[in-house]
């Protein structure tokens, strides 16, 4: 089947705005949007740029909107987005060339919430164990693979780019919930800033995005409810 793709293209060298550009490809309807773009880059026009790696929906790195939805290009099909597919960057990120934003910002959040295992004690004499219950509380939140699908969807992250954001709380949900962690103390205070977790409005759009189908708002509620509770 043909499909019509209607890129946003910029190339900061020689555009001054954005624009969108019309491709015709061949496809299979099972093909993913991935392989149209693969298609395009390379028999079409060499120098669309993308983001891609894995191909497989584990490395998160072709997050892109996608006819006005974020998701992933290797996961989404053709045949779910019918014959005129718009292809966009991500909202909210400063656009290097074409689909490619700048990822800087969102790692940086990332990593302010220090998300690693953090734990003073002595080493037992065998691995610090959990119970299924115990490893079932986070599990969830183990799942993400930091594409940004779910923060910039986030209209209180269009809104203020200073808000942590919904990848950013997951990932602190992940450790603040693990029962062998002991480094809530250190993430309480970006968590609880004024751009940190209650800047959430509860929209869902993190949620619905999530490649992953991760619980996103329910993990962030899980994240208010821990400061609340917090007797740090």
């Amino acid at each position: 089947m043909k499909v019509e793709l209607f890129i946003r293209r910029f190339n900061p060298e020689t555009d001054t705005k954005s624009r969108m550009v019309r491709y015709e490809v061949e496809v299979e309807p099972t093909d993913r949007l991935l392989d149209a773009l693969n298609a395009i880059k390379w028999y079409q026009d060499g120098t669309l740029t993308f983001r891609k790696s894995c191909a497989h929906g584990i490395c998160g790195s072709d997050a892109m909107l996608i006819n006005g939805v974020n998701r992933l290009a290797c996961k989404v099909l053709i045949k779910d987005l019918g014959d005129r597919i718009t292809v966009e960057p991500l909202r909210g990120f400063r656009v290097i060339k074409d689909l490619v934003v700048d990822m800087e910002p969102f790692f940086a959040a990332y990593r302010s919430v220090k998300p690693y295992l953090i734990n003073d004690e002595p080493a037992p004499r065998t691995e610090r164990r959990q119970s299924p219950e115990e490893r079932e509380r986070f599990d969830d939140t183990t799942k993400c693979i930091l594409c940004a699908a779910c923060t910039t969807s986030c209209p209180s992250f269009w809104a203020n780019e200073d808000y942590i954001g919904p990848a950013a709380i997951v990932n602190a949900h992940r450790f603040l919930f693990d029962s062998r962690d002991r480094g809530a103390a250190e993430r309480v205070d970006i968590l609880n800033s004024k751009f940190g977790v209650w800047r959430c409005r509860t929209i869902f759009n993190c949620a619905d995005a999530c490649p992953r189908g991760i619980e996103v708002t329910r993990a962030i509620q899980d994240v208010k409810r821990f400061l609340l509770n917090a007797r740090i």
